[in-house]
């Protein structure tokens, strides 16, 4: 099985995908930050209840991922940035997905990663609406999965100042599988 290993910088990021009060703490933070970019900020009618069942539902899915999901948030304020990396087995299905989507999303330039390859970089720093939030994806296409960096900020001031720690986390990604010996007889080779 393929997993998703990263090196995240420990003074910048805190790691939300692990067991424990401080990535508990720092997991509902994240959660809170996402639930007011898509409108629903404390306060509001059923908030509290979507922020409970969200937390619920993001530590579970986090605990089965089994290593193809992982999530960090920025250590000196967890509500500015969250960043969430995972991997996909490229199916049909993605592959439509992805060719499907608006054409601001054509907007991508390359960007390098020492152990996967070129990909794809896209910010968006300029929102439709006042309450959406500001992202920076990275993408690569391995052929057989699909590898996502995707950081998610309210902070309109600071956001481009992170921009640069987010690259270092994305360049860090890298794949790992449990291969027995003989149960596969493929070379893999890092990328030139």
């Amino acid at each position: 099985m393929t997993r998703l290993l990263a090196d995240a910088d420990p003074a910048r990021w805190v790691p939300v995908t692990g067991r424990g009060f401080r990535g508990g703490r720092h997991r509902k933070a994240a959660i809170r930050m996402l639930l007011s970019g898509a409108g629903m900020s404390q306060g509001t009618p059923g908030s509290s209840f979507v922020s409970w069942v969200a937390n619920r539902a993001a530590t579970a899915m986090m605990r089965r991922s089994d290593g193809r999901l992982l999530a960090w948030v920025w250590k000196d304020d967890p509500d500015r940035l969250a960043a969430l990396g995972q991997v996909q087995e490229l199916t049909p299905q993605l592959r439509t997905a992805r060719a499907m989507m608006p054409m601001q999303y054509d907007d991508t330039e390359d960007f390098r990663s020492p152990y996967l390859g070129t990909g794809e970089k896209l910010v968006m720093d300029m929102p439709q609406s006042e309450s959406a939030l500001l992202t920076a994806t990275y993408t690569w296409d391995t052929g057989t999965q699909l590898v996502t960096l995707q950081a998610a900020s309210s902070d309109r001031e600071r956001f481009r100042t992170m921009l640069p720690a987010i690259e270092d986390l994305a360049r860090t990604l890298r794949l790992s599988d449990d291969l027995e010996v003989g149960e596969s007889n493929i070379l893999r080779l890092p990328p030139a």
